[in-house]
């Protein structure tokens, strides 16, 4: 199984993210995806990708659910789904626990079962045309029939992917999602002994084939003639994501526990240098496909097999606009169907 190969950008403008999409569609890369934070909205971004784009998937990696009713979600999907012509694909995330509690004032307990009951509640949204839904759950309340002749959307059921790090946040991909959003952070190791065994224990628990669930995973990347030039670039967003204590534990499981004490320090006396220098080759190696056009398309290889989907993820930090868009598009270039 090779996967396919989809792109991401953050760090510029909707309209250069927009083009970015419009790239990767004509070269024939299999989809591409909108992130979200605090400045910016998935699904604004990806009604701009669905209006531009004629033939990629178009996602949302991620929305953020806690800071959504499943009734906006739901309305949302059905129609990015119509724009797209039935591209559209809905990827969902919780964020972290301080950003569920002091970004979006929800309960920060429970992340997985929130999800569980929010892709549930979706999903029944999703067929609201078939009648009233009655629902007091753990998160979320809702009572809603629908009036006049209510239009059944485009699709039987819309793809929703959801995003996991820990083994139990991973695992709400197995039980009620159609595929999971892996971390930047996940080394081949780490999607072989912890992701990949999570999604099956999810699926059992639902009755359900692993085979059912779709692997993809944002993998940083940079592709540049200097090949030195695209590992530095990847450096200061290896560090970036590092210096977040939230990450120690995966971390740790993957070998890099000292690496990522060190990115954390020098991150708090703000010595950003340090911080990026702190970035050892073999983080790089691991978590990054990188370098030269060729030695791009080199590293993807070790996920042949183990992934269903790579979504290519650009760095941003400390890095101009412009060379975002740079990299982005060499990328498209470097990794489109039959690029060699």
């Amino acid at each position: 199984m090779v996967p396919t190969i989809g792109i991401e950008t953050q760090g510029t403008s909707v309209r250069s993210m927009s083009d970015v999409a419009v790239a990767a569609d004509i070269a024939g890369l299999g989809s591409a995806w909108a992130p979200e934070l605090y400045s910016r909205s998935a699904t604004i971004t990806i009604a701009e990708f669905a209006a531009r784009t004629e033939r990629c998937r178009v996602g949302t990696a991620i929305a953020y659910g806690v800071g959504r009713t499943p009734l906006t979600l739901a309305a949302e999907a059905r129609d990015l789904d119509e724009i797209s012509d039935g591209r559209f694909v809905l990827g969902l995330g919780n964020g972290t626990r301080r950003m569920i509690s002091d970004w979006h004032g929800q309960d920060p307990d429970a992340p997985a079962v929130r999800m569980e009951e929010l892709v549930v509640l979706v999903r029944r949204l999703w067929r609201l045309h078939e009648g009233p839904i009655d629902h007091d759950g753990r998160f979320y309340r809702l009572h809603i029939a629908p009036t006049g002749d209510l239009l059944p959307p485009l699709r039987e059921r819309i793809p929703i992917y959801t995003a996991g790090v820990n083994p139990r946040m991973i695992e709400v991909a197995g039980r009620v999602a159609d595929g999971l959003l892996g971390h930047t952070l996940f080394t081949t190791g780490y999607l072989e002994d912890v992701v990949l065994p999570a999604i099956e224990r999810g699926a059992a628990h639902a009755g359900r084939d692993a085979s059912e669930v779709a692997v993809a995973s944002l993998v940083f990347a940079a592709v540049h003639e200097d090949a030195e030039q695209a590992r530095r670039e990847v450096a200061a967003q290896i560090g970036f994501y590092a210096s977040a204590k939230t990450y120690a534990p995966i971390l740790e499981k993957t070998g890099f526990a000292a690496a990522g004490e060190a990115i954390r320090e020098a991150f708090g006396r703000g010595d950003l240098d340090a911080m990026v220098a702190a970035v050892p080759d073999e983080m790089i190696d691991q978590l990054a496909v990188v370098g030269t056009p060729s030695d791009v398309r080199s590293a993807l290889r070790r996920y042949d097999g183990l992934l269903d989907h790579v979504i290519l993820y650009t760095p941003s930090f400390r890095l101009d606009p412009e060379r975002v868009r740079e990299n982005a598009l060499g990328l498209i270039e470097a990794c489109a169907p039959g690029a060699e």
